[in-house]
């Protein structure tokens, strides 16, 4: 027998599992949930945390984390371990809109340092920071994959590409 004809190791089902999240946000998980076949479900894990994530105003706690485990008949800590890997997860509170740009090897050679300066100077904090008035969380991450466009970086789930001081001062007077 196949490795794909074989369920997924789960841990034992909780019992009422309307209570851990609301009936919108349930639905919306189940909907990816239904994208895989019978028994594996914890193949929605990233969705599931993505969604729940931005139900919570855009990061994780222990306790949520825990609600999908549960929800996903998943072991806590294979939940945490995709969490704290993928950097689309936050662990801890955001700024209203997080900024992630990639320093990546074609962002890099592009001038993404230069960018990661601006971005400090104008909105006056470090990578890693959140602004003193709660808008902004600035994130240095990874290759996105839109190297054609280096430098770029990411708000929300909208890339912007080929930046510049005055691209990136008309991208933030747009945000709300």
């Amino acid at each position: 027998m196949g490795f794909k004809n074989l369920p997924m190791t789960t841990v034992k089902p909780v019992g009422n599992k309307e209570a851990l999240f609301s009936s919108e946000l349930r639905a919306e998980i189940d909907r990816w949930i239904s994208k895989y076949p019978e028994g594996w479900q914890q193949s929605a894990v990233m969705a599931a945390l993505d969604l729940v994530q931005a139900d919570n105003g855009g990061h994780l706690t222990t306790e949520l984390m825990d609600k999908v485990a549960a929800y996903l008949d998943m072991a806590p800590i294979a939940v945490y371990e995709v969490a704290s890997f993928y950097s689309m997860y936050e662990r801890k509170p955001v700024g209203k809109h997080k900024i992630c740009v990639c320093t990546n090897v074609s962002c890099m050679v592009n001038g993404s340092d230069r960018i990661v300066e601006y971005l400090e100077k104008k909105l006056g904090v470090k990578l890693g920071q959140t602004s003193q008035d709660g808008q902004y969380t600035l994130k240095e991450v990874e290759c996105l994959g839109a190297c054609g466009g280096a430098p770029m970086f990411q708000i929300g789930h909208k890339y912007y590409e080929n930046l510049s001081p005055e691209l990136i001062d008309s991208i933030l007077d747009g945000l709300e």
